[in-house]
């Protein structure tokens, strides 16, 4: 089997990584890829944008699957064009991405699906949204409608801060066309917890649950980032707790969009706030989510490859998830300063020593080979991730691991796991 895999980040790398130890792989090219894949696979210089030249290289290449990691390929339709030329392409349409690229078009999807979320407003222009504002009242969670990065929601605690990311978001522009549109929800109580699911269309396997810290400090402290660290399983939401919790915020979903005449295919992410009147639904994602994709990829056993394959066609009867019973954390390591401004260009040392951890695997995000060296191309520079027997293991071997790596003007978070941790009573 031929894979493509489209992509740059953590993520990409892990999915390589993971795809390589399947039945019948033979070839994984990546796109553009980044230091971590060029270790594994081969490279390619095209942009993840560009979709006519990913197609004619999956063409050309004779491609078997086309794996594509981000958001922007799936919502520019890369899936389409790939279906149209007769190569399997594991995501979700356009229209289906659509659940991704617009909050209030997702927002549309679940009261129709009668999916549990927060209610919420959306506006196109600073004076209705600022009136709505007020008439609520601060607390209030602002995000930009469109794709940015993770980084466009913006939790106002009070109305000064409401004020501000309306005006950064209408005025400022900062996130250029993704907040043309700005959608204001209801401030929910709780704890955040992921739910990712393999989708055919019409079934929906869950896999284990994870944990993403978003905020840029410990203590969720600062502005949101991609990611700062994740683990899995989650005790907010047990193994036990899977399949209900699809019933809840997933399979309706997938109902509603197949009536739509859209099938999702691919990987449903559901993020989820577990409040005291149940979970709610904060947003979803129609990809791997960075960085949990990695320590549910040192999690599962199954053949990956099988799998997305089984999705693409429509078809997961007869497909089930080995998971390792084991617990698994991942640490980022991100450039000082992200996710403002930046440095880059600095050398990243001590990876080979950090592997030599056992259970340990460093994927690399924003690096690029400089030689036979390493060095920080991104916010984001890799991600150190541990299994261990249970989350305090995980998250020993992975900040034991993380000690050996060096970077000048780096920093990353000191508390990942920590609300696993207290909610099982080991901190």
């Amino acid at each position: 089997m031929r894979i493509l895999v489209i992509g740059s980040g953590g993520r990409e790398h892990a999915l390589t990584w993971k795809l390589r130890q399947c039945r019948g792989v033979e070839q994984i090219y990546v796109a553009p890829g980044n230091g971590g894949t060029a270790g594994i696979a081969t490279n390619i210089p095209i942009a993840v944008s560009d979709i006519d030249a990913l197609v004619s290289f999956a063409r050309e290449k004779s491609i078997d699957l086309v794996v594509p990691g981000p958001e922007l390929p799936l919502t520019l339709g890369v899936v389409d064009a790939m279906v149209s030329a007769g190569i399997p392409c594991f995501g979700p349409s356009a229209a289906c991405a659509r659940l991704e690229g617009s909050k209030s078009y997702a927002k549309e999807v679940m009261a129709a699906a009668g999916v549990p979320t927060a209610a919420a407003g959306v506006f196109t222009d600073l004076g209705s949204a600022r009136r709505f504002a007020a008439e609520h009242g601060a607390p209030l969670v602002v995000k930009a409608d469109g794709l940015a990065s993770g980084k466009g929601v913006i939790v106002a605690m009070t109305q000064a801060e409401v004020d501000d990311a309306l005006a950064l978001m209408f005025q400022e522009n900062a996130f250029g066309s993704a907040s043309s549109k700005v959608v204001i929800e209801e401030f929910l109580r709780g704890e955040e917890v992921s739910l990712l699911c393999f989708c055919d269309g019409e079934r929906a396997l869950p896999l284990p649950s994870a944990q993403d810290h978003k905020a840029v400090f410990d203590g969720d402290a600062g502005p949101n980032t991609g990611g700062m660290g994740a683990y899995s399983p989650a005790p907010v939401l047990p193994d036990s707790e899977l399949g209900s919790m699809a019933d809840i915020t997933v399979r309706p979903i997938l109902a509603e969009m197949a009536r739509r005449g859209t099938p999702f295919k691919g990987i449903l992410y559901a993020g989820l706030m577990m409040t005291d009147d149940g979970p709610k639904v904060l947003e979803y994602n129609v990809r791997f989510g960075d960085p949990e994709c990695q320590p549910l990829l040192m999690r599962l056993r199954s053949d990956l490859a099988g799998l997305m394959l089984a999705c693409a066609k429509g078809d997961l009867r007869g497909q089930d998830l080995d998971i390792d019973s084991r617990s698994a954390l991942g640490v980022v390591l991100a450039a000082k300063g992200y996710p403002g401004p930046y440095p880059k260009g600095m050398p990243v040392m001590g990876i080979a020593g950090a592997m030599e951890e056992e259970d340990v695997a460093v994927f690399q995000a924003g690096t690029r080979m400089e030689g036979s060296s390493v060095v920080s191309s991104g916010g984001r520079v890799l991600c150190v991730t541990a299994l261990g027997k249970d989350l305090l293991d995980a998250q020993s071997r992975a900040y034991r691991a993380m000690r050996k790596i060096s970077m000048e003007d780096s920093q990353y978070r000191h508390d990942i796991g920590l609300k696993g941790l207290r909610r099982l009573g080991l901190a």
